[in-house]
């Protein structure tokens, strides 16, 4: 065996030892309950998102724009300083995530853990989970659907500081004129999630119900 063969098989086997050892640690971890925030980076087509969860559920999703790092300084001030870097604990919500994106996944299916929100937002946001994939509804229509008719700015702001996108459709609600809005990830993000979701989808002016 040639030394450049050699140096590359060491190379291999550290790695291995290093990955399974990582995998212990995390574990351990886990058993010893140090761990209050589990978190991963996933690829997607608008960009990397940052999927956190507790043992409660799944608890925040962040796009890039945000500073993954200032998401989960965050974090650390609103729940807790134990967070761990594990691929491992969001196996399924990062699938879900793909087959949504791939359209073959219109529901996710996921614990949520919403305690990054105040009681009406946090009512705002889980009716979101309502509007059917690929329609739409105002901001003034939601705040009727949370019995507050005359809340619509507040019910703004529940869809903007939704902690949870993507997840809980907040891209799903517009203005009455029809146009986009505000959005956390950026109005293209949106337009483009809208897209996904039905491409008759016509911006601005366009009513999806």
């Amino acid at each position: 065996m040639s030394e450049k063969n050699a140096a590359t098989l060491a190379t291999q086997d550290e790695g291995s030892v290093l990955q399974e050892l990582n995998k212990k640690f995390v574990q351990d971890a886990h058993d010893q309950g140090l761990v209050e925030i589990s978190y991963r980076i996933v690829e997607s087509p608008i960009g990397r998102l940052l999927i956190a969860t507790t043992e409660a559920g799944l608890v925040r999703v962040a796009f890039e724009t945000e500073g993954h790092e200032s998401i989960l300084d965050t974090l650390a001030q609103k729940i807790g300083p134990r967070i761990l870097k594990d691929r491992g604990a969001l196996d399924d919500v990062a699938r879900q995530l793909d087959q949504y994106f791939d359209g073959s996944l219109r529901n996710f299916s996921l614990s949520l853990d919403l305690r990054l929100s105040t009681e009406f937002r946090r009512q705002v946001q889980v009716e979101l989970g309502n509007i059917a994939y690929g329609q739409t509804l105002s901001y003034a229509q939601m705040a009727q659907q949370v019995g507050k008719p005359k809340a619509v700015r507040a019910v703004g702001t529940a869809c903007a500081t939704n902690p949870l996108p993507i997840v809980l459709p907040c891209h799903r609600v517009l203005r009455s004129d029809g146009s986009l809005g505000g959005y956390l990830g950026g109005l293209d993000v949106k337009s483009r999630l809208l897209h996904l979701e039905n491409p008759d989808y016509l911006g601005t002016g366009a009513t999806l119900f």
